[in-house]
């Protein structure tokens, strides 16, 4: 009879912790968050006038001379798959040891094509995040430095003048939280978004 009683409220615990813990309290964080804090809620997705440009907090890759540099992201397409079929894309660290050849192979290479898009920077130093995933392998963001080191190529290939160039660059521009905690950073896509005239 005591067994059988300790087994009860056993069960009891569990299903009441569950509910309160599994469905209590994440109805209530969402319901906040959707309340309160849509835009991020949602994934802080970019969209102009009907059409979603991505979300803000995840890099994308940018090769072309009309946009800005981010950092090399580590996307994969070949794991996951939707209930159609279709291809999910997933970020993750690329998890190569930086004394590794094909860690060595892979800076290389990226240096190779800064260098060839930016000639008229000659051997100044490559700031390290151009060359480099960061540990989420989708950083969305660049240093200040980094951001810097394109204005030329911006430049020239955009039609805008350098001082336009750094505009954008200074608006797009997240400083330090609570200006103590992390760095000053560049958000990659919105500086492309307003470099196409699609974000002001």
């Amino acid at each position: 009879m005591r067994q059988a009683k300790i087994w009860g409220s056993a069960a009891l615990f569990f299903l009441v912790t569950t509910i309160l813990c599994g469905v209590v309290y994440t109805a209530v964080c969402t319901g906040v968050a959707q309340l309160f804090f849509p835009y991020q809620a949602n994934g802080s997705i970019i969209e102009v006038d009907g059409t979603k440009y991505g979300s803000e907090l995840v890099g994308q890759e940018f090769h072309d001379q009309n946009h800005m540099w981010g950092r090399l992201t580590n996307a994969n397409v070949s794991t996951f798959t939707d209930d159609e079929g279709n291809p999910v894309m997933w970020y993750g660290p690329s998890s190569l040891s930086p004394a590794s050849d094909d860690f060595a192979a892979t800076v290389q290479a990226r240096i190779d094509e800064i260098h060839a898009a930016h000639p008229e920077k000659g051997d100044e130093p490559i700031p390290s995040d151009l060359v480099t995933n960061s540990g989420s392998g989708f950083d969305p963001h660049i240093s200040p430095a980094a951001a810097e080191y394109q204005v030329e190529r911006l430049a020239k290939n955009t039609g805008k003048t350098p001082s336009e160039i750094r505009a954008i660059i200074e608006q797009c521009t997240e400083q330090p939280q609570f200006g103590i905690l992390g760095d000053a950073r560049v958000n990659v896509l919105k500086v492309n978004l307003m470099l196409d005239g699609i974000l002001q």
